[in-house]
């Protein structure tokens, strides 16, 4: 696409979308940790557009809330079709005379190469009038038809219900995706009738208006329909998520990335990974998760803002909580939980522990059943450990404290004093012990309950 042409891109999303019966914005239902109108934002944004309107109605505080900013809205209400709701979009577009790309929220996965195709198409030498995504799916079912030639020059549009056995007989359907130059654009739409079962203005009418015209409309089919595929009910946003996270799994093995058992390994839109990371069976990584090469997430592990560093090893039950950072060479175990710490080169809390907003240096050892009690009810503080310290199992580390360098925690320990590098700290109740006092008690119950029973 060339750089000297400016674009706008018009997102509708004005649906309700009652099928999804949820009180969250259909268009903000998340695929892979990311609403499905940020998937498609994030496209647009590649090719940098010159304006952003997203056409809004139905829930327009929770769009405008997500949106954050980041583009415009307009109202569309009442909701009088496709047409309608690209016609809202005009004042915010005042004065702007460049191409305009129209696109649906709930169509979240259009790459940004199938969106430069329609832009370049639109000023090929037959300079069309309007250009149209096509697709061809296995069953063309009830889309409308795109009726068109070899090189993509569109006889007609028409509805499924409106198409003769002929034109039923054609696989090219329209997407529902459009880009016109804007004055081209609201000079058809304004002349976009309602007469319809509906009542309603659609935007495809401008397609036949313009060909009636005696004006060239094109087509540009993708060749992939599922890039194209609408989501309007749960059962298509599970399928939308599981086709989006079969494709990332062929792509990470294809970087280098060993996935045991692919099918039950789960990324966010965002995950990072490096060649030669090992990742074992039921898996789930959330959001801002970066791992560096030889590390391995072991089974039934959950990662989320997480960094590992190269060589790690997680889990497996292992979870990190957002602000965990494990550097080189670092181990965490079964069931063992972090939440803004690091975890030092070499460093290892092996087993049943948790680590929240804490500093674990190089080689220090964290035994089982440790804490770090970060959280007085109203405020969080930190714990250090220093360098090749070794913290005995179940303690209890109340912060803030700070074990200085190859120090020892006693095992049963409860530290709430600093502990200077190289002292043992040793927090531990007196033992009392009292000679046959167990089986002196043992006795009595034995008696007393058969006494009961005679009783």
């Amino acid at each position: 696409m060339s750089q000297t042409r400016q674009f706008a891109a018009v997102i509708l999303a004005a649906g309700k979308g009652t099928r999804m019966k949820s009180a969250l914005h259909k268009v903000l239902h998340p695929i892979a940790g990311r609403p499905m109108l940020h998937h498609l934002m994030a496209s647009v944004d590649s090719l940098s557009p010159a304006h952003k309107v997203v056409v809004v109605g139905a829930g327009r505080e929770q769009l405008e809330e997500a949106l954050a900013g980041s583009a415009r809205t307009c109202l569309q209400e009442p909701q009088l079709g496709t047409g309608h709701a690209v016609q809202q979009a005009q004042g915010e577009l005042g004065g702007f005379d460049g191409d305009v790309l129209i696109m649906y929220g709930d169509v979240p996965f259009v790459r940004p190469a199938t969106m430069e195709r329609m832009l370049d198409r639109l000023h090929a030498a037959d300079t069309p009038a309007a250009v149209v995504l096509a697709f061809e799916p296995e069953d063309p079912l009830a889309y409308g038809r795109v009726i068109a030639d070899d090189e993509g020059r569109i006889a007609k549009m028409v509805e499924f219900k409106d198409a003769d056995e002929g034109e039923r007989a054609c696989h090219l359907c329209n997407s529902g995706l459009l880009a016109a130059r804007a004055a081209d654009l609201w000079d058809l739409l304004g002349r976009v009738g309602n007469d319809n079962a509906q009542g309603e203005y659609y935007l495809p009418d401008i397609v036949n208006i313009a060909i009636h015209d005696g004006r060239i409309c094109a087509a540009v089919t993708t060749d992939d329909p599922n890039e194209v595929a609408g989501i309007n009910s749960r059962g298509e946003l599970a399928a939308a998520e599981a086709l989006w996270q079969q494709e990332q799994r062929c792509y990470w093995m294809a970087e280098g990335v060993t996935l045991r058992a692919p099918d039950t390994v789960f990324f966010s839109y965002d995950t990072e990974l490096s060649s030669d990371v090992t990742v074992e069976p039921n898996v789930v990584f959330g959001p801002g998760v970066k791992v560096a090469s030889g590390a391995t997430i072991r089974a039934f592990s959950h990662l989320e803002g997480a960094s590992v560093g190269e060589g790690c090893e997680v889990g497996p039950y292992a979870r990190l909580r957002p602000g965990a950072v494990m550097e080189k060479g670092s181990k965490v175990g079964n069931f063992v939980e972090m939440k803004k710490a690091v975890l030092g080169e070499g460093a290892k809390a092996n087993h049943l522990t948790y680590l929240g907003d804490a500093e674990v240096g190089a080689g220090a050892n964290i035994g089982a059943g440790t804490i770090t009690c970060n959280y007085d009810g109203y405020f969080k503080y930190r714990t250090k450990i220093g360098e090749r310290a070794f913290i005995g199992s179940n303690s209890a580390l109340i912060a803030p404290v700070e074990i200085g360098a190859d120090a020892i925690v006693a095992a049963g320990s409860a530290v709430s004093r600093d502990v200077a590098a190289g002292d043992l700290r040793m927090v531990r109740g007196e033992q009392i012990v009292k000679p046959g006092w167990a089986d002196r008690f043992h006795d009595a119950m034995k008696k007393k309950k058969a006494s009961e029973k005679k009783g």
